[in-house]
């Protein structure tokens, strides 16, 4: 009994409005609160002293045996069943899912286990269909509202019958102390004025506030987000018996935050007068981080089956220039049978050469892509020549450069860089690439590098088309053709992979450009001391 408040540890087990049993080493059932007898339908007389199987659906009942063994040699609290589905069994045959945390103490009678277990029903068809969740847990809130009341009428009758307890009683209440103080859920007992006058153990682990901080000094507010939900709302709900489950963020001492599921309840005399409140809640940080992860699954595969869609959709037109080119020249080539017919058959040789090397640039901006979205890209970072590497590039170019078109490359500062060469390589290609591309023959295309001791800058200037202001505003998204570019080959996914390297090498890229007067790319990368 706690001797500032009156209020004994059999109250809180009595009335508290989740199922609690304790059972000995052997699984027998020792002890059972009256909401776990309501929950499953059975008396006292007719669960104390059954096995913990009698509430387990029956094909469980071999592999629960053996998980009591298991938890007797190794116990520990710990919530049950970790990524498991949990259910329970009625006494009249019906399964409802179920949440457990078990406590281990021990006692002159030997080892018993305490678990909590809490009716998940109503979360499990939330899952099953988040547009329902408001509507589940409010009628949640209704049915733990309903027991709520009737221990608030109990407290005052229970409070002054606690001392003339006899040994019997007493025996319960070293359980209830156990209980108390091996409880996975924050309990926390207020006076009508909202003062802290009793905080079990799991609520000074979670909220890393001790027992001293609080007492008769502090209200719950000092831990609750009041921008998501206020002690006196609280207060005015259970005041007026408004439900009020809620699943808010708690604020521990050190500032960092958690998910609980809450219950506030008034505690009422026999004359229906407000004596002081309830919190119970549920630290539920891995349900809501199983959710999001579950979320960020789905929207996952949700991108990879659009990307999916918009490559059979891409593939289905890109694919159809280079391939009527392979099969023409092809034909044509079969018709040149005679000697003096051998350029012909070089010209469409060469153009099958081309639509083959287009064909599989497309399935390597495809892949690149996959690689990019499954996070499958590894830096592998080497010191090499950069004036070198770009020149080499531009060598292996020239032979897409369009008539009297020419790559003009200077490079000033020092030569030698850390960074991927593999990964520069690519971007460079695909920018490079696109100046020839997208500018007219005879054009200028400039390559330019600077190394300083803190950046490399790369530039790519040309003398094309150019690019809209409203399109360069989407010009790195993921399939994006420029309203002046829909004429000409490509899938869209150049200029995003590019992005997506120059970010993978902590580096940025911007464009500068206009219509009909040229592009400039400019990269740059921040150099480790």
């Amino acid at each position: 009994m706690n001797k500032d408040t009156g209020i004994g540890f059999d109250v809180l087990f009595t009335n508290a409005s989740l199922g609690i049993m304790v059972a000995n080493e052997q699984g027998t059932i020792v002890l059972a609160n009256p909401f776990l007898l309501k929950q499953f339908g059975y008396s006292e007389k007719e669960l104390l002293g059954q096995k913990i199987e009698k509430l387990i659906p029956e094909r469980y009942h071999k592999r629960h045996v053996t998980h009591v063994h298991h938890y007797n040699e190794h116990p520990k609290n710990r919530p049950m069943g970790l990524g498991l589905d949990l259910y329970a069994t009625r006494k009249n045959g019906t399964e409802f899912p179920v949440e457990v945390s078990l406590g281990s103490y021990p006692t002159e009678q030997g080892k018993h286990v305490i678990a909590f277990l809490n009716d998940i029903s109503k979360r499990k068809e939330a899952e099953q269909a988040l547009q329902q969740l408001n509507e589940a847990l409010e009628q949640k809130v209704e049915e733990r509202t309903v027991t709520l009341k009737s221990t608030v009428k109990q407290l005052a009758a229970l409070i002054a019958e606690t001392e003339a307890k006899d040994t019997e009683l007493n025996r319960i209440n070293i359980f209830l102390k156990n209980i108390w103080n091996h409880a996975a859920a924050i309990i926390i007992v207020t006076d009508n004025a909202g003062i802290i006058n009793m905080i079990n153990p799991a609520a000074e682990r979670l909220l890393l506030y001790s027992s001293n901080e609080l007492i008769t000094k502090e209200t719950p507010t000092i831990f609750l987000n009041e921008a998501e939900i206020s002690f006196a709302s609280l207060v005015d709900k259970a005041g007026s018996r408004t439900s009020n489950e809620v699943e808010v963020y708690y604020k521990r001492k050190d500032d960092s935050q958690f998910p609980v599921s809450q219950t506030f309840t008034a505690m009422r005399n026999a004359q229906g007068v407000i004596e002081g409140y309830l919190m119970i809640a549920m630290d539920i940080s891995k349900r809501k981080k199983a959710e999001t992860d579950l979320l960020v699954a789905l929207q996952k595969e949700k991108e990879l089956s659009e990307l999916k869609s918009r490559f059979v959709s891409i593939a289905s037109h890109e694919f159809r220039t280079p391939l009527s080119t392979v099969l023409s020249s092809a034909y044509l080539i079969s018709k040149y049978a005679e000697k003096e017919d051998q350029h012909r058959r070089d010209k469409h040789i060469q153009r099958i050469v081309s639509a083959v090397n287009m064909l599989t640039d497309i399935l390597n901006d495809f892949l690149s892509v996959g690689k990019i979205e499954e996070g499958k890209i590894q830096l592998r970072k080497t010191v090499f020549d950069i004036k070198q590497h770009l020149q080499q590039i531009t060598n292996e170019l020239h032979g897409l450069l369009k008539k009297d078109q020419q790559i003009h490359y200077r490079h000033e500062g020092v030569l030698e860089i850390e960074l991927d060469p593999s990964l520069v390589k690519h971007i460079l290609l695909n920018l490079l690439s696109n100046a020839i591309k997208f500018s007219p023959e005879g054009s200028v295309i400039e390559l330019r590098s600077v190394r300083t001791p803190e950046h490399l800058k790369i530039s790519v200037a040309d003398q094309g088309i150019g690019i809209s202001q409203d399109d360069q505003l989407h010009l790195f998204e993921r399939f994006f053709r420029a309203a002046n570019a829909t004429n000409i080959q490509g899938t869209g996914l150049g200029l995003h992979i590019v992005s997506k390297y120059v970010e993978l090498l902590n580096g940025t890229i911007t464009c500068n450009s206009r219509l009909d007067t040229g592009t400039t790319f400019e990269l740059n990368f921040r150099m480790d001391p």
